[in-house]
């Protein structure tokens, strides 16, 4: 092992997983205000531990003063998806990025590997404004449904206890929980309108309630306390029932003593000038 700083040679690194775990989550945030639907789930990431990249360098034979270039997953990121149509969607997406540059990927998803191992992997090239200067970084970008990412970590798990020497009986019942896992994904793709549906449906119902509650908290505001614990009481009643129809007509009507409070507030306000 050479003398180098390892704090300082993964800072870059660092810096990379932080910035694009953002510039993610930021798409999955505009993507669901332009369409209602993302087809990202969530976004994480990490920093290859050292000892994964010495493993790692050994095993590949990459020398030391080579580790920028020979080891390209130092800096990953995974993106997770509900299904797997969502994976091309996000890596077109990817693709026509440019704050980083594709160099090349690996489907692992049309040719999963002898162990049942499925995900889409990207090798970008990312540009890190250090405080040295500008640097180019190599990250990976995993994507992956839920149900690859729950086989993925398992199996990884494994191949740590084991040392990357599963028994055989072990590797026979990953193959089979990958197929498992693929049937899922497919079962899942088979009805995604429906339970994309009835996700919609439920965010629908809860950012009603919000808004209500929300609405009814105005009031208060325009001095409305009497209408505001009376809206309150409304509430209750038609939450008990769970009858949303009733509570879009209550928000309405809060909407419109509200509208109504602000004019008479604006006109006092200029009869005071």
């Amino acid at each position: 092992m050479d003398g180098r700083d390892w704090g300082t040679f993964l800072l870059p690194y660092e810096q990379t997983v932080e910035e694009l775990k953002v510039k993610f989550k930021t798409m999955r945030a505009e993507l669901k205000k332009r369409e209602e639907y993302a087809p990202i789930e969530f976004v994480t990431g990490r920093v290859k531990k050292i000892s994964s990249i010495l493993d790692k360098a050994k095993r590949l034979n990459v020398a030391m003063e080579d580790l920028e270039t020979g080891i390209e997953d130092i800096a990953g990121i995974r993106i997770m998806c509900q299904f797997v149509e969502d994976i091309r969607r996000v890596a077109e997406y990817i693709r026509g990025r440019k704050d980083l540059r594709v160099l090349y990927e690996k489907d692992y998803i049309t040719n999963y590997k002898e162990s049942g191992y499925r995900s889409f992997h990207m090798i970008v090239e990312y540009p890190v404004q250090t405080a040295l200067g500008q640097k180019p970084v190599l990250a990976e970008i995993q994507i992956r449904t839920l149900a690859m990412n729950f086989w993925a970590t398992i199996e990884h798990s494994l191949n740590y206890k084991y040392r990357d020497s599963l028994p055989p009986e072990m590797k026979d019942r990953l193959k089979k929980a990958a197929e498992a896992a693929f049937v899922l994904d497919n079962e899942m793709s088979s009805i995604r309108e429906e339970i994309l549906e009835s996700q919609k449906s439920f965010e629908d119902d809860a950012n009603l309630v919000s808004d209500t509650l929300d609405s009814i908290h105005k009031l208060y505001f325009f001095h409305k306390v009497s209408e505001a614990i009376e809206a309150q009481r409304k509430f209750n009643e038609i939450w008990e029932k769970r009858d949303l129809i009733a509570m879009k007509d209550l928000l309405e009507s809060i909407k419109d003593m509200l509208k109504e409070a602000k004019k008479r507030l604006d006109t006092e306000r200029k009869d005071d000038f």
